[in-house]
């Protein structure tokens, strides 16, 4: 038997060894992008800064504490300035790996809870702590491709709709020229007059989920119900928001209440739930039902953004800061969806940032330097070499951002 090591010494002073080698291709698509000079050229800091710093290209992790100065020191217009900027990258990611010419857009809002004395936070609906003091931004997704496509900051006790029309405002500004098609989807939180008409004044077609209004509620029980599955029926009619309001299509859907629901969060009416859309699509109301139903997806993004790139992490106290905040997340979830989408293999493109970083920015490794070349020596695997050649040959594939 062979004899185990006497006087053993353990060292930590391998300045070598790193847990996150993946991470140098996301750097990699950084560099290729040219985003730091793309950055300076549209972004006016006065002052030197390492959170932004680190944001252009500045390898180390800044403290929360830089990140609170940074917020609290930017100048008044600097959050529409990041805004702009985000634009800019839309315009640009969005037609990458191809050319789109139809946009979808999903409208939601979220409550982030505050424990302190936040400015603009007030107490509004919040289903897990009831009576505090929160935030309720406003998210507008692009479904297919799953960028943050523009945000607002609300307080807490905000209208259901209020903010909407300048949400949309900025969303419909940011588009592409060369976008033929823009479709919008939302609850029953959008479901008012205004939100309609600026949609229709943007000529965009929308399925928003119908309030169920008095007037609607009595017009469900004399609709011709035609079978859409073994559950489900499906109707449609003419419904008017308010009374000054022009009739629109409504999409109405029932299906009998059975023994076996839990309770309904649905509308209910002798013995039926009832779900209903305001519509403008060109599509029968089956397709209106489908279509709708694809909005499910933003739910896993808007929990990704929360858990995993901290926006329920209220980092200020001052309202104009944390509304810049969150164009710093969205700048941030932006750039690793783009990467996702451009580089990552076509299974990786869904993964949420906890995920990823299990599957490729946690890939240890040793950083060397043969005839005084930095080098990345990954774990020897032929399908981590297989997958890391891959994404370095789309990486260098793509353009410099054009200023």
């Amino acid at each position: 038997m062979r004899r185990s090591p006497r006087n053993l010494k353990i060292a930590c002073n391998h300045r070598g060894l790193t847990h996150y080698g993946g991470v140098c291709l996301f750097h990699e698509f950084i560099q290729v992008l040219q985003f730091r000079e793309f950055a300076s050229w549209h972004l006016r800091y006065p002052r030197r800064n390492g959170t932004f710093q680190y944001l252009t290209g500045l390898p180390n992790y800044p403290d929360p504490q830089s990140l609170r100065r940074f917020l609290l020191q930017a100048p008044s217009g600097f959050r529409e300035q990041l805004h702009r900027f985000n634009n800019r990258l839309l315009r640009q990611f969005i037609h990458l790996p191809e050319h789109r010419s139809r946009l979808i857009l999903d409208l939601d809002s979220t409550v982030v809870t505050v424990f302190g004395r936040q400015e603009g936070a007030a107490v509004g609906y919040n289903p897990r702590y009831r009576g505090k003091r929160s935030y309720d931004p406003l998210l507008c997704l692009e479904a297919n491709s799953s960028f943050l496509w523009d945000t607002e900051l609300r307080p807490g006790d905000a209208g259901t709709w209020a903010g909407s029309r300048e949400l949309l405002a900025s969303s419909f500004l940011s588009t592409p020229s060369d976008i033929r098609e823009l479709r919008v989807r939302a609850d029953a939180g959008f479901g008012y007059g205004p939100v309609l008409e600026i949609l229709e004044e943007r000529q965009a077609q929308y399925a928003v989920v119908a309030r169920m209004t008095a007037s609607l509620k009595r017009a469900l029980g004399g609709l011709r119900y035609e079978r859409l599955n073994p559950r489900w029926e499906i109707a449609q009619c003419e419904h008017r928001t308010s009374e000054r309001a022009p009739p629109r299509r409504c999409v109405v859907a029932r299906r009998p209440i059975e023994e076996t629901d839990p309770e309904p969060t649905l509308f209910t009416l002798a013995r039926y739930l009832y779900r209903a859309w305001m519509t403008n699509l060109p599509l029968t109301s089956a397709g209106v039902w489908h279509f709708y139903d694809g909005r499910a997806g933003m739910e896993p993004r808007i929990r990704e953004l929360r858990e995993d790139f901290a926006l329920r992490k209220i980092p200020t106290r001052a309202f104009a800061a944390n509304a810049l905040y969150l164009e710093v997340v969205r700048l941030a979830y932006n750039l690793v969806t783009a990467f996702q989408r451009t580089c990552l293999p076509e299974e990786w493109q869904n993964l949420t940032l906890s995920k990823l970083r299990y599957r490729l920015f946690w890939l240890p490794g040793e950083l060397i330097r043969p005839q005084n070349r930095p080098t990345l020596r990954l774990a020897y695997s032929r399908a981590v070499e297989g997958w890391t050649e891959k994404i370095l040959h789309r990486i260098h594939k793509l353009k410099p951002l054009a200023s």
